[in-house]
């Protein structure tokens, strides 16, 4: 047998490529959380979309799966995800199937990313809500005060935590004064674009942009401040931004408009 045909043809044939990873996420109930999800099925850069749920959950989507806690402590894949997100959301209730994801409490944060860490995760990506404002005060409060030191100490690779809205209680003003600052944001009038909310869909793209870059950077924490997810959100492309900002360069200097009615 002339093996040599088959060797050069062996040869010539294209390398397989490596399936893409799998991703996991908790928080896929309210508006951001769904457009997170939306986001990750369509970039095509994840194999497997995986959502906690505290209920049995039967998915049509391809590519996403629903994953009780109980699988996950038990680790019941050919393939464990290295990369999660966790974002934060008022949920909804636009859509009874919401009922069953599994919508994490500031609290909660520490005890999942370490049961995370402990089921093979080596990247963390978290989401803060897109309009803080809106939040239930327990909810906001627990924002405010998450403890992002003890979420980076657990032993990531990688943790990018994005603020889309300024911290609940930022404003020190008067009762008078954040009258006014109400009545302007409603009406957003002489009210830079920076400080009002991101759109739950643009805040989303960004951080899915995020999690398809974030494991060819190096280790470390990062925090992209409200007025950078602003800005890389009005960005037709966010990618060079969210590359450059995974990499340590300078962040460009904003353009900061006035908002429209």
């Amino acid at each position: 047998m002339d093996l040599l045909p088959h060797a050069l043809r062996q040869a010539a044939a294209p390398a397989p490529t490596a399936a893409p990873p799998p991703v996991l996420v908790a928080g896929a109930r309210g508006a951001l959380g769904s457009a997170v999800v939306e986001r990750l099925l369509a970039s095509g850069a994840f194999s497997e979309v995986r959502v906690l749920v505290t209920q049995p959950f039967a998915s049509t989507a391809r590519g996403l799966r629903a994953v009780l806690p109980e699988e996950l402590a038990a680790m019941q894949f050919a393939r464990p995800a290295t990369l999660a997100l966790a974002v934060f959301d008022r949920p909804r209730r636009a859509h009874g199937r919401e009922d069953a994801f599994y919508a994490p409490a500031p609290r909660e944060l520490a005890g999942l990313a370490a049961q995370w860490h402990g089921c093979g995760v080596r990247d963390l990506v978290v989401v803060m809500p897109h309009a803080s404002g809106s939040m239930p005060a327990a909810l906001a409060a627990g924002l405010a005060s998450l403890d992002e030191q003890t979420v980076a100490a657990l032993g990531f690779e990688r943790v990018a935590i994005l603020r889309p809205a300024a911290p609940p209680g930022a404003s020190a003003s008067s009762g008078l004064q954040r009258l006014a600052d109400l009545v302007l944001a409603q009406l957003r009038i002489m009210v830079p674009q920076t400080l009002q909310p991101v759109r739950a869909r643009h805040v989303a793209r960004v951080a899915v942009e995020v999690a398809r870059q974030l494991a060819a950077h190096a280790a470390g924490t990062r925090v992209l401040a409200p007025d950078r997810v602003w800005q890389a959100a009005q960005a037709p492309d966010a990618g060079p931004l969210v590359e450059a900002w995974l990499a340590g360069q300078p962040w460009p200097a904003p353009n900061v408009g006035l908002g429209r009615l």
